[in-house]
C-alpha cells in the first residue's frame, strides 16, 4: 500500500512540470484565439462600417451633401467683394447714362463797349447774347445706347465672376473633403498597424517572427503618422482659402460631408450650352457695342444747330428826338455747325470695323479653348469613375489576401513582410479611390461652369 501510494506521489511529482507547460500552452492558444478573433472582429466592423456608410451616401449626398455645399455657395456669392466689385462697376456703368442724356451747355455773354459805337438811334452801350446748341436728330439717343451697351458688359462681368466663384467654392470644398477622407484612412491604417503590431510580438513570443518585423510596423506606423501630419496642415491652408472665398475669418470650421460617392450615372451634358456661355457672350455685347459707338459716330459726324438771342442797350442821342431814339436791339440768331474736315469721323468708322473683326477673333478663340477645357473635362470626369472602379476591385482583393494572411496567422505561418506589402497597396488604393472621388466631382464642377 505504501509503494502504491509512493509510486503515485511520484507520478505527480513527475507531472507537474507537465501539467505547468499544457497550462502555459493552453493559455497562450487561448490569447492566440482573442486576437485572432478580435482582429476578424475589428476588420468585420470595419469593412461594415465603410459598407453601410457607402450604401447610406448614395441616396443621402444628393440631397444633403448637395444642400450644404449650395448653401456655402450662396454664402460666398452674398459676401465676396469681387462679386460686389463688379457690381459696382455696372452701377457707374449703368449711372452715366444719365450723364449723357443731356444737350451742350447754354452759353451766356455780357459785354460792355468801352469805345461806344454811334449808331442812328443811339449809342451801343451794353451787349448781352445767349446761345444753345442742339445736337442732330438722335444724336442723344445712339449715345444713351451706346453708354447702355458699355453697361451690358459689365453685367456680363458679373455673370463670369459669379460663376467663377462657384467652380472655385466647390473645387476648394471636394478638396477639403480628400483631405479629411485621407486623414481618416490614415488613422484606420494605423490602427491596424497597432493591431499587426500586437500579433507580431504575440509571435515573437514563440519564435514565429522576429524583433525586426515588430521593428518595421512600428516604422510603418511612424510614416503614417507623419503623413497624417502633413495632411492636417495641408488641410488648415485649403480651410483658410475656403473661407476667404466666403470672406470669412480663416479659422473657421468647414462643414464637410462625411463621404462622396460617385453616382451610377454621368449628367448628359449639352455641347450647344456652351455657345451660350458668358464667357462667349460678353464678346456679343461688346461686338453690339462697337455696333453703337458706330451708330453714335455718324450721329456726331452730321450737323450741329445752334439758337441764340442778342440784346444790345442803345443810350439815347440827346441832340435829337425822334420815335426809335434809344431803341434797344434785339437780335434772334440761329447757327449751323458743319464738320466739312471730317476725316476724325471716317477714322472713327474705320476703326470700329477693326475692332469688330478683333472681336471676332477673340470670341473664337476663347470659344476654341473653352471646347477643349470641356472635352478635357468630360474625358477626365470619365477617367476618373474608371480610376474609382479600379481602386474598388483592388481593394476588394486586397482583403481577400488579408484574410489569406490572417489565416496563415492562425497556423502560425505568417510573414510579416507580406502584411506590410498588402497593407502597403490597401492605402495606395483607398488614397486613389478618394483621389479619383475629389477629381470626378471636380471634373464635374468645370463641366457645369462651361454648359450650365
Amino acid at each position: 500500500m505504501k509503494k502504491l501510494e509512493h509510486i503515485y506521489g511520484l507520478n505527480f511529482l513527475l507531472s507537474f512540470p507537465l501539467r505547468k507547460a499544457i497550462t502555459f500552452s493552453f493559455s497562450l492558444l487561448t490569447y492566440h484565439l482573442k486576437q485572432v478573433l478580435a482582429f476578424h472582429f475589428k476588420l468585420l466592423t470595419f469593412n461594415f462600417k465603410k459598407v453601410l456608410v457607402f450604401s447610406i451616401s448614395l441616396f443621402v449626398f444628393h440631397f444633403a451633401g448637395a444642400q450644404q455645399l449650395k448653401t456655402l455657395i450662396e454664402e460666398a456669392l452674398a459676401n465676396s467683394p469681387e462679386i460686389q466689385k463688379f457690381e459696382l462697376q455696372y452701377n457707374i456703368a449703368s449711372e452715366k447714362t444719365n450723364e449723357v442724356n443731356t444737350i451742350p451747355n447754354t452759353e451766356f455773354g455780357v459785354g460792355y463797349f468801352v469805345s461806344e459805337t454811334e449808331t442812328r438811334t443811339g449809342a451801343q452801350k451794353v451787349k448781352v447774347s445767349v446761345n444753345q446748341m442742339v445736337p442732330w436728330f438722335g444724336s442723344i439717343t445712339a449715345r444713351e445706347n451706346y453708354v447702355s451697351s458699355l453697361a451690358d458688359v459689365k453685367y456680363q462681368d458679373i455673370v463670369i465672376a459669379k460663376r467663377k466663384l462657384v467652380a472655385s467654392v466647390s473645387q476648394s470644398y471636394y478638396n477639403l473633403y480628400a483631405l479629411t477622407a485621407k486623414q481618416r484612412v490614415l488613422v484606420e491604417n494605423i490602427d491596424l498597424l497597432e493591431t499587426y503590431e500586437t500579433m507580431a510580438l504575440t509571435s515573437v513570443t514563440t519564435g514565429k517572427a522576429s524583433a525586426v518585423d515588430v521593428l518595421r510596423l512600428q516604422m510603418r506606423q511612424n510614416e503614417l503618422e507623419r503623413l497624417n501630419q502633413v495632411l492636417a496642415h495641408d488641410y488648415l491652408a485649403e480651410q483658410t482659402f475656403f473661407n476667404k472665398l466666403l470672406n470669412r475669418e480663416g479659422s473657421m470650421v468647414v462643414d464637410l460631408i462625411n463621404e462622396l460617392a460617385i453616382p451610377l450615372e454621368n449628367d448628359l451634358v449639352n455641347l450647344q450650352d456652351l455657345q451660350l456661355h458668358p464667357e462667349l457672350t460678353k464678346y456679343d455685347k461688346l461686338y453690339r457695342s462697337i455696333e453703337q459707338s458706330e451708330l453714335l459716330n455718324q450721329k456726331e459726324s452730321s450737323p450741329i444747330f445752334g439758337f441764340g438771342l442778342d440784346y444790345i442797350a442803345v443810350a439815347e442821342r440827346p441832340d435829337m428826338s425822334f420815335s426809335d431814339n434809344g431803341k434797344d436791339i434785339v437780335m434772334p440768331m440761329v447757327s449751323l455747325s458743319i464738320p466739312i474736315f471730317n476725316k476724325k469721323y471716317r477714322s472713327q468708322t474705320r476703326q470700329n470695323e477693326l475692332w469688330q473683326q478683333e472681336i471676332l477673333a477673340q470670341k473664337q478663340e476663347r470659344l476654341n479653348k473653352l471646347e477643349s477645357v470641356l472635352d478635357k473635362a468630360i474625358n477626365n470626369r470619365i477617367a476618373a469613375r474608371i480610376s474609382n472602379d479600379t481602386q474598388a476591385k483592388n481593394l476588394k482583393q486586397a482583403k481577400d489576401a488579408e484574410e489569406i494572411l490572417i489565416k496563415s496567422y492562425e497556423t502560425g505561418t505568417i510573414d510579416f513582410n507580406d502584411v506590410l506589402d498588402i497593407q502597403e497597396l490597401q492605402l495606395k488604393f483607398q488614397i486613389d479611390q478618394i483621389e479619383s472621388v475629389k477629381n470626378y466631382y471636380i471634373q464635374t464642377t468645370i463641366i457645369n461652369y462651361l454648359s450650365n
